[in-house]
């Protein structure tokens, strides 16, 4: 969850209820793909429930992640327009948030606000799974892994209303 609240964090509640607005939720079963290693995808997504594993094959090799509520996915393809060198599976029964590259495209062109706000999201969520994946080969300082900049730290108490508003909107639809 805390990868959404860096994300979500970042922006402000008119770009989050353009993103409600403008995406959509999508259900997964399980073993059902959200990303083929190798094929390129249009989307951007936030996982809302459930739980979803990136593989490096077609899901018959062990999961190099496990990903849950509230992360993003898809954001490496997104910003370098390559095609995922992994797969993302259902594990379980999921519920995922999508929103299109040629939407969030748009708004960045006509909304500079937006995309510095966006790219610094960007940014800061991968940062923190850079950290996670350093500290998980060891490298990394173990008492510092739950730490949050204190300048990140205001827009992520927004972040959790920011996402309960997400979940709250396709809950209803």
């Amino acid at each position: 969850m805390k990868r959404a609240l860096f994300f979500l964090g970042q922006l402000n509640s008119r770009d989050v209820e353009w993103m409600i607005q403008n995406g959509q939720k999508i259900e997964l079963g399980i073993g059902e793909k959200l990303i083929q290693k190798g094929n390129f995808i249009d989307s951007l997504f936030i996982i809302l429930s459930g739980q979803l594993s990136v593989c490096s094959e077609n899901g018959d090799k062990d999961d190099i992640a496990i990903l849950g509520s509230g992360e993003v996915v898809g954001e490496m393809s997104f910003l370098e327009t390559r095609p995922p060198s992994v797969s993302v599976i259902a594990k379980k029964v999921s519920t995922v948030y999508k929103i299109s590259r040629q939407v969030i495209e748009l708004r960045l062109s006509k909304n500079p606000d937006f995309r510095a706000n966006f790219y610094y999201a960007l940014a800061l969520f991968l940062s923190n799974r850079l950290r996670k994946t350093t500290d998980q080969l060891g490298y990394g300082i173990p008492e510092e892994e739950d730490l949050i900049d204190t300048k990140i730290l205001d827009g992520v108490a927004q972040a959790g209303s920011r996402f309960g508003q997400i979940l709250n909107s396709f809950s209803q639809a």
